[in-house]
């Protein structure tokens, strides 16, 4: 169990969690430190609990035992508008209201910050146009989000994520249905991000993307961490056929000097 000492060492903590589904535990005794201001990239096989966790990271899913600890307090023990306005979650799948167009949209990024005495300021449009230029989508802002692309799509709901202007951020899968281009388009503003002092934490598939752009990686199987740390410490063959079952090789990416890995499958070159 992690110590009261590190806990107060870090601001977003699970502490022993156990979590799961209509009395299924998916996570037994789960104990994670998001490092602060730091890009934490969870990966591992599908239905391993990387997303479980990040839902009870969120407060969307509260722990059978065990608490998430966010700056010093369990999380369900926080107002809901507190919690908003420190951590910004952008989910696996969403649903926009029919008939909202862009703007509105992530306009809605903005509702922590608001209040029944407090009007929509300079400050909330300000958040508003630099979250749409960020992503790419200022020209799209008068569309309707209906009209628009699946890979539009996402990236307008990162732009309602950045405008919350949470200081930790919690994604689930964000480039989903986006082209190469787009991915690493915004993996290079989530580095930014978390370069200008935002705390990240994401949920990817692509492990070579976690390993080039994480700075803390967590490896998953089975409802448990297997290994955690750098990239450059963790990311082997070993750890790779460990968690995927995937014979590899492991090698230096040729541009960020970064763990790639290389798949070994069963075709070799003609």
């Amino acid at each position: 169990m992690t110590g009261s000492s590190e806990l107060a060492q870090t601001r977003l903590a699970a502490d022993a969690i156990t979590v799961g589904y209509h009395g299924r535990a998916v996570s037994q005794d789960l104990s994670l430190r998001v490092p602060d201001g730091g890009f934490t990239v969870i990966v591992g096989p599908n239905a391993c609990g990387k997303s479980t966790l990040l839902r009870a990271l969120s407060r969307l899913l509260r722990p059978d035992a065990g608490q998430v600890v966010l700056d010093g307090r369990d999380i369900h023990a926080l107002k809901s508008r507190d919690v908003a306005q420190t951590l910004g979650l952008l989910p696996q799948s969403s649903i926009a209201p029919d008939g909202i167009t862009v703007a509105d949209l992530v306009a809605r990024g903005r509702h922590p910050h608001q209040g029944m005495l407090r009007r929509w300021s300079a400050d909330d449009e300000s958040a508003v146009v630099e979250a749409m230029a960020a992503t790419g989508i200022t020209e799209l802002s008068s569309r309707l989000v209906d009209e628009l692309s699946g890979g539009q799509r996402q990236r307008v709901w990162v732009a309602m994520a950045l405008a919350q202007q949470a200081s930790i951020l919690l994604l689930d899968e964000p480039t989903t249905f986006l082209d190469i281009a787009h991915q690493i388009e915004l993996m290079e503003l989530f580095t930014d991000l978390q370069e200008s002092g935002s705390t990240l934490v994401a949920v990817l598939h692509d492990l070579n993307q976690a390993a080039r752009y994480a700075t803390h990686l967590v490896a998953m199987r089975d409802g448990e961490i297997v290994a955690e740390g750098p990239p450059s410490d963790i990311v082997t063959a070993e750890l790779v056929r460990e968690v995927f079952g995937l014979e590899c090789v492991v090698h230096p990416d040729p541009v960020t000097g970064s763990p790639s890995v290389t798949p070994v499958g069963r075709r070799r070159p003609r």
